[in-house]
């Protein structure tokens, strides 16, 4: 029977949520609903219990040892904000790569007018080496960071954080990854891949609510603080409080929203990302398999054997991206984005600005049916006979 709709939008913002995360947040609602840290009623420190218990369970999810070092933020960009922002200055270099989304160009290219270089190499190989040499050979004398993101939100492509951790620890540079595309689909590590400052938001592969997200910060690493104010501690003094979270946390958090946060990292954790990855990773394998043998379209993204996450971008030969993604919507019910997806970089270096691509991206929810589903699409809008 066909679907209401089919999703394959995960990339944007993964739906439908679980079960879990609905009832997490609707009992904070109707049962807690305090300010957490604020006030000394109980209902004031079981929303700040929620908060510690949230970052406790993203702690185990990436092994981070004390859940202090995480700040929560809306998402990630607010959370590479805090990170660029507070740690890059004036006469620094910063290596990046092709494929960042604008969360990190855009504030890169501000500092640019303020002093800052950076050098776009690529960091997305399927073998590692390259990105390897390319690092040591792009860091100079003034480089403070290097910034990655973990996959590709155009083409699914995973960096090789291993060995590009190490290489900038080697060299005394800052790690700084983003993880918007792999947080809770694929395993993150910070102490084995020598992560420094981990941004992640909460409502793409941690399948938690818009709003949520974070940005783990090493004990080693200080930052200039990026939003100064409340934080219900130390209220005697008008100066921001030195200790994590409170020095990067300031202003009622999105308690609600975390609420759901804590009960999807839970249930991701119980479940095994490892599991999720590899069902995720067998659809895109057999999405893969089926646009080779469609005529008509082709496709940006590994096959077999790469690390690779479940987002495929695609280019028609007769349909320019808006008129596929019209036609699928209304057509066939399939959900997709289309465009340049927040990455005109990534677009430049694959030669498909300034139109972009039609992307699909699965999720949790997404089956084999529908898999099969979105290939008879394709194969009828690329007006194949049958």
């Amino acid at each position: 029977m066909k679907k209401n709709y089919y999703y394959f939008d995960n990339a944007a913002t993964s739906f439908p949520k679980p079960a879990c995360v609905v009832r997490a947040m609707v009992d904070f609602s109707e049962r807690v609903g305090a300010n957490p840290g604020r006030s000394g009623h109980r209902l004031s420190i079981e929303a700040g219990r929620v908060l510690y218990d949230t970052r406790d369970a993203l702690a185990a999810l990436f092994n981070i040892e004390d859940p202090l070092n995480i700040v929560f933020t809306k998402n990630a960009t607010e959370a590479l904000n805090i990170a660029i922002f507070g740690l890059i200055m004036p006469g620094d270099h910063v290596i990046t790569s092709f494929f960042e989304h604008n969360s990190v160009a855009r504030p890169l290219r501000y500092l640019e007018q303020r002093g800052v270089e950076f050098t776009r190499i690529d960091l997305h190989h399927h073998d590692p080496e390259p990105a390897l040499r390319a690092v040591r050979g792009a860091i100079r004398q003034n480089t403070r960071a290097l910034i990655v993101n973990h996959a590709s939100n155009v083409t699914g492509a995973v960096a090789p954080l291993g060995v590009l951790g190490k290489a900038a620890h080697d060299a005394g540079v800052v790690f700084i990854v983003d993880s918007a595309q792999t947080a809770g689909a694929h395993p993150i590590d910070v102490e084995a891949l020598k992560i420094d400052l981990l941004a992640f938001t909460g409502h793409k592969g941690l399948l938690g609510p818009q709003g949520t997200g974070g940005l783990y910060v090493d004990s080693n690493i200080r930052l200039a603080p990026f939003i100064l104010g409340g934080t219900g501690s130390a209220s005697e003094s008008d100066t921001q409080p030195h200790f994590m979270p409170d020095f990067l946390e300031s202003g009622t958090p999105n308690t609600v929203g975390l609420a759901g946060l804590k009960a999807s990292v839970e249930d991701i954790i119980e479940r095994g990302v490892v599991e999720t990855m590899r069902r995720e990773d067998a659809l895109r394998l057999r999405f893969v398999d089926g646009l080779r043998a469609i005529a008509g379209v082709r496709f940006f993204g590994h096959g077999d054997g790469a690390e690779h996450m479940p987002t495929i971008s695609l280019v028609f030969d007769d349909l320019n991206p808006s008129e596929a993604g019209y036609a699928l919507d209304n057509e066939f019910n399939i959900m997709v984005r289309v465009g340049l997806h927040c990455s005109p970089w990534a677009h430049e270096y694959l030669g498909t600005y300034p139109e972009g691509t039609v992307r699909f991206s699965f999720g949790r929810y997404t089956t084999e049916q529908d898999i099969e589903y979105a290939l008879t699409a394709i194969d009828k809008l690329c007006g194949n006979p049958r």
